[in-house]
This record gives C-alpha cells, structure tokens and sequence, in this order.
C-alpha cells in the first residue's frame, strides 16, 4: 500500500484545551496538561483549535499558546498550530510565525462566517500552503464554520505539495470514504465518536477532545484499528463512545470537556465569555458520566 502524505501525524493527536485563570492564560497547567498527554504517548498536540477556545484569544495570547507549546513539547512529539482565520492575511500572519517558532504541522480551519465559495476555499488554503513548508491540514467542520469543503476541492487541494491532511468532521463516513479513495492525503478523524468508522475506511487517526481526559484509551483504540484488531477496537470504540457522546452532547465544545478535566482533578480554570459554564443538571449528568466510565475516585463536583 502506498503511503499517504501526512501519515507520520497518524495516530492520536490531541487538541490541547487552553487553561484559563483570573483572566489570563494559565501557562503553567498548560504544561502540565501536555506533560500529561506526553507521558500516555499522545502522538501530537493541537494547540489553539476549537477545543482551545482560540476565537476568545488575542493575538498575543495566540501566539504564545503556540510557543509555549512548542517549547514544552521539546521535540518529544509533534505540534500541529490552530493558526487558521476567515481572513486569508491573518491565517498567512499566525501561521507564518507558528512555522518559524518549529511547529511541525498547521491546522487550517475553513474560514468562518463569510463563507466563501468552493473556488474561495481553494485559492485561501492555496495561498497559506504556498507561503510556509510546514505542512497544512485542512480542517473540514461545517457545524462551526456554516460552510462545507466539498469532496471535488479537497481534491484539487491534495495536487498541492503543502496540503498533506484533512480532519474530517462533517459526520459524514461517505466523505471521508471519497477522500481517502480519490487522493493521498491522510485523513484524520474530527469526531471522537467517528474514529473507529472512519479508521475503517482508511482514516488514520483522530485529532482527538476526549483525549484531554483518557489519552491512553484513545490511544489504544487507534493502535488497536491500526493493526486490524478490529475485536479491541470495537471493545474500545463502544466503552470510549458513552464517553464521547454523553460528555461532548451536553454543550458545545469545550465546555463538558473543561467541566470533566475538573471532576477528575486536572482543572483547568475559566471558560471565556461567550462559553458559559454547565448548569446543575448538566453537571450532574457529566459527574453520573464520569463514574460510570470508572474514574470515580476523581470525580467531584
């Protein structure tokens, strides 16, 4: 079988949530969240993405999230940088510094809000691409972006040296069966809960939220799938998709995943306007969740 571009970032990479406290960022639990996701194995953090809450960063933040990852990491994985904007300058700025601090790779979500069309697609993940040799994954999410990458642009993306992934997170299995068929892009998965199917189908990993908590289930379901253990994956995907689909159900991510860090004693502090916390009953389902997984002596509200 031919290698896929992209697929030394195979495998668990975690998008890393960013601490908050009295206001700021809290840059000493950020390492040790990755410290954590470091001793487990996690393949590679994802700084400043959606789980990251990077729309409520300065810029200043944005880029120091990103360093300081870089730095803590030291080499020991991978960093792939949430450097992407609906404003191509902008995704060019965050990205060309994320390159020259060492990242490894540059998570490019589709730009939100203008919606451009699929030929505006094209030329804005063309032009960031072209500007850095780092290598791109386009981010495909349009829940949150209000516009779909279609199958036939991602295909004209992967004729582009720079493009080498796409995290896939329509939902849609159809979509990533064209993509990994049609190109040679690796294919990652964008949903928790998704990553066993679309592994099936040739997708090689995950860019994971559920990881923050359990990165070595979430690892051992993609080895498991890697290898074509598909009894362990199955066994995995099933004790791993209450998980996913309880916690990441209750609000828009990462205001679950923030609340269950806290009952398992990684807190990690403030959510920022307009993320608002879980109200009791919310809370209370998440803590119910949480023991019934097994990691009770933690959990606490």
């Amino acid at each position: 079988m031919t290698q896929r571009r992209g697929s030394d970032f195979a495998g668990l990479s975690v998008a890393i949530i960013t601490p908050f406290a009295d206001g700021g960022v809290d840059y000493d639990r950020l390492k040790q969240q990755i410290e954590f996701q470091l001793e487990a194995g996690t393949r590679c953090i994802v700084p400043v993405g959606t789980t990251g809450e990077s729309p409520t960063l300065t810029h200043d933040e944005h880029e120091r999230v990103i360093a300081e990852t870089i730095q803590c990491v030291a080499g020991r994985a991978k960093v792939m940088a949430g450097t992407g904007s609906n404003s191509t300058a902008e995704a060019l700025r965050l990205t060309k510094r994320a390159a020259k601090e060492g990242a490894d790779a540059t998570l490019q979500v589709a730009p939100y809000y203008n919606k451009p069309t699929q030929e505006g697609l094209y030329q804005h993940f063309k032009a960031v691409a072209e500007a850095v040799e780092i290598p791109v994954c386009v981010y495909n999410i349009p829940g949150r972006t209000g516009k779909e990458i279609d199958v036939s642009t991602i295909q004209r993306l992967a004729e582009l040296p720079g493009i080498t992934m796409v995290k896939e997170a329509t939902g849609k299995l159809d979509q990533c069966s064209a993509i990994v068929g049609t190109t040679d892009l690796t294919v990652l998965s964008g949903d928790d809960s998704l990553t066993l199917p679309m592994m099936s189908v040739g997708a090689e990993g995950v860019v994971s939220v559920v990881g923050n908590l359990v990165p070595g289930d979430m690892i051992k379901l993609v080895h498991a799938a890697s290898n074509g253990d598909y009894e362990l994956a199955r066994k995995m995907h099933h004790q791993l998709f209450a998980l996913c689909s309880n916690m990441l159900g209750l609000a828009t991510n990462p205001i679950p995943v923030k609340a269950a860090m806290r009952m398992v004693g990684r807190d990690t502090g403030e959510l920022r306007l307009p993320m608002t916390p879980l109200d009791e009953a919310a809370e209370q389902q998440l803590q119910q969740t949480i023991l019934a997984y097994g990691l009770a002596s933690a959990a606490a509200v």
